[in-house]
């Protein structure tokens, strides 16, 4: 991916326009009622921040219009889709590879390039609520084309569940694969859950889902879209720390890094069966 908003990846961690605008939406509303209620400097009393987790900024504003005399770097910005969520003239940025860094060798966050995916793999229904796991979701075509695709062609936007895409340290890294974008799929299909001390991690495979969007163009996030056409939307974004909830929400409260500690705030060795080694199963690409 040259320039893909999929570089809003690092907005992951908060659908971060979603939590500058409610929290902007709930400073113009909430005041105190009475006069035995405490007094700040402003009418502002509370603030909500809304952390929608691990997604892009364009899997949720990747088809939002902003309005006139207002601008926004999206999918649709951009040209990789068209307002009705079919490629657009740039669409090949968004393309996704192939790589290769199969066991014994050291991690990389960089793999070697293998090649270009033809079609994206089917997404699978890893995490699905009432339906197998691990298995392809025929609710989506066996066929995707390499690039951004619209959810909710396939699925309701109000009540369909797509699975949950891959949110860990060592694997957001070989996503950003040195600043190309372009490992999101492959990482996704062949990276494991984390080994929990477990000598092997199940692997999650979980296809092409994370080149999934909602379309507001199309209907889809009508909140968010209210809330961005009305309020604010932090398009410019990224997240703080690579990886998952715990560094993040960690981050986001106090501005500085979690470690693990003696409970006196002094750094020390973690149990090993809690330090994960990214290195690849051996014989396995990931």
């Amino acid at each position: 991916m040259e320039h893909s908003n999929y570089s809003k990846w690092w907005l992951w961690f908060a659908l971060a326009s979603a939590g500058a605008a409610m929290a902007v939406f709930a400073a113009g509303v909430v005041r105190a009622e009475s006069d035995d209620e405490p007094r700040t400097k402003t009418p502002i009393q509370h603030v909500i921040v809304i952390v929608g987790e691990n997604h892009t900024f364009d899997n949720t504003f990747g088809g939002y219009q902003p309005k006139p005399g207002q601008s926004v770097l999206n999918l649709l910005s951009e040209g990789i889709i068209n307002a009705d969520g079919t490629p657009g003239p740039n669409f090949s940025n968004a393309a996704q590879n192939k790589a290769k860094d199969i066991g014994p060798s050291l991690y990389s966050p960089t793999p070697t390039f293998d090649s270009t995916y033809v079609t994206l793999p089917q997404p699978d229904t890893t995490y699905a609520y009432g339906r197998p796991l691990n298995v392809p979701d025929t609710r989506f075509p066996a066929n995707l084309q390499n690039g951004p695709f619209q959810l909710s062609k396939y699925v309701s936007y109000q009540v369909g569940y797509t699975g949950d895409p891959i949110h860990r340290f060592f694997q957001m890294w070989q996503q950003y694969d040195g600043g190309k974008l372009d490992l999101f799929t492959w990482v996704a299909d062949t990276a494991g859950t984390g080994s929990n001390g477990n000598p092997v991690p199940q692997n999650t495979h979980q296809g092409g889902v994370a080149m999934g969007f909602v379309n507001m163009s199309a209907g889809d996030a009508p909140a968010f879209k209210f809330i961005a056409d009305n309020y604010a939307i932090s398009d410019n974004y990224h997240q703080g720390i690579m990886g998952g909830t715990g560094a993040n929400f960690i981050y986001l409260g106090t501005g500085d890094l979690g470690f693990f500690n003696d409970g006196s705030g002094n750094p020390t060795t973690p149990p090993l069966n809690q330090i994960e080694n990214p290195n690849p199963v051996s014989g396995t690409n990931n």
